[in-house]
C-alpha cells in the first residue's frame, strides 16, 4: 500500500457545496492537501457521480462547462479503470461486509489503486477493508491521516 488517498464523491461535492460551510471548508482543506501532495486518487465512477451532482443537484450548482473543467483536472489523479478483477472484488466486498453495491465498487477501486486510505463520509470512520482504512474528512485532518499519525 502507498500513501495515496482514494477520494469518494461526497468529499469532492462538499468542497463545492456552500450550503454547509463547515463541511465545505474541511473538504476544501483536504482537496488542497491532496493536490499539493499529489496523493489523491479516484475512479471513473467517482468522476461520473461528481459531474452529475455538481451540475444537476447542487444549489447553486456548476455549469456543465465548469463541471467538465473540474473533471478534466481530476483526470490527473489517475482514475482507477474498471476491470473484471475489480467487479469480482466488489462482489466479494458486498457479500463479506454487507455494504451497498456502490460502496463496494468504491472500496474495490481504492484497493485496485493501491490506496491505504479511503476518504469518505459514507462509511464507518476507522473501518478496514483489507489494507484500506476508511477515514472521515470531518473527523481527521489531512496531516493526521496522510502523515501516518492516526
Amino acid at each position: 500500500m502507498s500513501d495515496s488517498v482514494f477520494v469518494d464523491t461526497n468529499v469532492l461535492v462538499y468542497a463545492r457545496d456552500t450550503a454547509v460551510p463547515e463541511k465545505q471548508e474541511q473538504s476544501a482543506r483536504w482537496m488542497q492537501h491532496l493536490w499539493r501532495s499529489r496523493a489523491g486518487r479516484l475512479s471513473y465512477q467517482v468522476l461520473h457521480e461528481y459531474y452529475v451532482t455538481v451540475t444537476t443537484k447542487l444549489r447553486p450548482g456548476m455549469t456543465p462547462a465548469e463541471g467538465r473543467d473540474d473533471v478534466r483536472a481530476l483526470l490527473t489523479w489517475a482514475p482507477a479503470l474498471p476491470s473484471r478483477e475489480r467487479l469480482e472484488a466488489a462482489w466479494q466486498l458486498q457479500d463479506s461486509f454487507s455494504v451497498s453495491w456502490w460502496d463496494a465498487q468504491i472500496i474495490a477501486a481504492a484497493q485496485q489503486a493501491g490506496c491505504s486510505v479511503l476518504l469518505t463520509a459514507d462509511l464507518q470512520h476507522g473501518q478496514r477493508f483489507g489494507d484500506v482504512q476508511v477515514r472521515s474528512p470531518f473527523l481527521d485532518s489531512p496531516d493526521e491521516v496522510h502523515d501516518g499519525e492516526s
